[in-house]
């Protein structure tokens, strides 16, 4: 007889996340804690994905908030999970307070945490917002990428800011990114 573990588990979580099955990753879940199999960040940062991935971001938070009650600890995939779901939730303001609690916290920022919070004030409008967290990452240390610019000329053009866009633009050629 095959026992329910966490590994296994984890991968079926990981793969209903892929699958864009939040609510068929968070039935495994339950069945993790019904057959007592103990979870772990990797758990509920799966779940957290899935639920980003069916637009349940308050779900995915609830996830999140889980992982301290559960006396887990976060981590970056963790922390960019749960911002990641908030943007696809299209909660600018959730995603930023998330990021402003990842950088007090002890768990290192990273330029996926950036981005989805970047890409978070796009869609919400945000140009300005996400115009800082440009600057935030280089005071950082967080090495912005391809994904980083484009989201923040994004954000501009869609706030009539081609002016900034190309300023942007401009710094992306210079910092030579890939």
């Amino acid at each position: 007889k095959v026992e329910m573990d966490t590994i296994t588990s984890n991968a079926a979580i990981s793969a209903c996340e892929k699958g864009y099955e939040w609510q068929k990753a968070l039935h495994l879940l339950s069945a993790m804690v019904w057959h007592e199999v103990e979870s772990n960040t990797i758990t509920f940062s799966a779940s957290i994905s899935a639920c980003g991935n069916g637009c349940e971001w308050e779900k995915g938070l609830h996830l999140f908030k889980t992982i301290a009650q559960e006396e887990l600890e976060s981590n970056t995939i963790a922390f960019s999970a749960a911002i990641s779901a908030c943007e696809k939730g299209g909660e600018w303001e959730e995603a930023l307070q998330l990021l402003s609690v990842q950088e007090a916290s002890t768990v290192e920022l990273n330029a996926i945490s950036c981005n989805a919070a970047i890409s978070a004030c796009e869609k919400g409008g945000k140009w300005d917002e996400a115009l800082c967290f440009l600057h935030f990452m280089a005071q950082s240390r967080v090495q912005a990428d391809t994904i980083t610019f484009s989201s923040v000329i994004s954000a501009c053009e869609k706030g009539f800011e081609w002016q900034r866009a190309l300023e942007v633009f401009n710094v992306m050629v210079q910092s030579k990114v890939e």
